[in-house]
């Protein structure tokens, strides 16, 4: 299905939607001033000054209105490791996975996955889903309020209590990851169904070999048309998609510890986070840790050293 993107100012938008007022539609997309459906083509208009013509008859109907917006080049990048991946991977109908947080010492680890179908995609974009790596969190806070009710997706957080109890049992951070993933993926095919996706891209963790033995005696592991790639935010809607989700759930937990905390907790595993965990334990104590943190970081032992100076 084509796209062609015009921009447009609000006047120009005003007379294109007294054109097609007999074709216009009630549901409208987010940030949308109006939608109408003609035959092989929908036409939105949006906030953005951006008018967006999808469908086989999309540059003809575009053509009545202007010129379209010249397509971008593809940058050239370095190629992501990970399974073959389809050469049109990027238009298809995919589920994607992602998750957040399993590098902060803070903070629970969230796994989205998430369904965009190929309709969707240019949508997605006007929405502005990107690789999360380039939004700021209150970009992301603000994407992921719009998208949400869009695109189906499953959320699944694993909090630091249970998370501590797993990883001391002798599960890898790799397992657990892997568990949620496939677990994520599993709630939304039951989701779409009986609507297939064309494929499954996950962002890759650990080798296709290795995730797959990860899984040995689950129920219900999809293998066919199931995809891997390293940066897999940057080559389909749904990885990204997922990752700001994961990143929006994973925000608001952040913010509810700093609250329990009572003062603002910091990201990541530097020596920041030593000293937060360090006020933390003289606050209230060494036993309030397996709620907030990943106890085998090396983070707890620096902290713990930082208390008795």
């Amino acid at each position: 299905m084509g796209n062609v993107v015009l921009i447009k100012s609000p006047s120009e938008m005003n007379d294109m939607k007294a054109f097609y007022n007999r074709n216009l539609v009630e549901k409208l997309p987010p940030g949308s001033v109006f939608s109408a459906r003609i035959a092989s083509c929908t036409i939105t208009a949006y906030k953005s000054g951006k008018v967006l013509f999808q469908g086989a008859n999309s540059e003809q109907e575009a053509s009545r209105w202007g010129t379209a917006l010249p397509k971008k080049e593809k940058a050239k990048t370095s190629t992501p490791m990970g399974s073959q991946l389809p050469t049109q991977i990027a238009s298809m109908s995919l589920v994607g996975s992602d998750e957040v947080g399993t590098g902060d010492y803070f903070g629970p680890i969230t796994v989205v996955a998430a369904y965009v179908n190929k309709e969707n995609i240019a949508l997605l974009k006007e929405l502005g889903v990107k690789d999360s790596k380039n939004l700021t969190d209150e970009k992301i806070v603000h994407i992921a309020k719009q998208i949400k009710d869009i695109v189906p997706h499953s959320l699944l957080t694993l909090h630091n209590e249970k998370y501590n109890e797993l990883q001391q049992s002798g599960m890898s951070q790799g397992k657990l990851k892997a568990l949620l993933h496939n677990q994520a993926i599993n709630h939304v095919l039951n989701k779409i169904a009986p609507e297939q996706p064309e494929g499954i891209l996950i962002d890759q963790f650990a080798k296709e070999d290795i995730y797959f033995n990860y899984l040995k005696g689950q129920k219900n592991v999809r293998k066919q048309n199931v995809f891997f790639s390293t940066k897999a935010e940057g080559i389909h809607l749904s990885v990204a998609a997922a990752s700001i989700l994961a990143r929006y759930a994973f925000v608001r937990h952040f913010e509810k510890l700093s609250d329990r905390a009572g003062f603002t907790l910091p990201k990541g595993a530097g020596s920041q986070v030593d000293e937060a965990a360090a006020r933390l334990i003289r606050q209230k104590g060494e036993s309030i840790l397996p709620s907030f943190v990943k106890l085998h970081f090396a983070n707890t032992e620096k902290a713990r050293k930082r208390v008795k100076r």
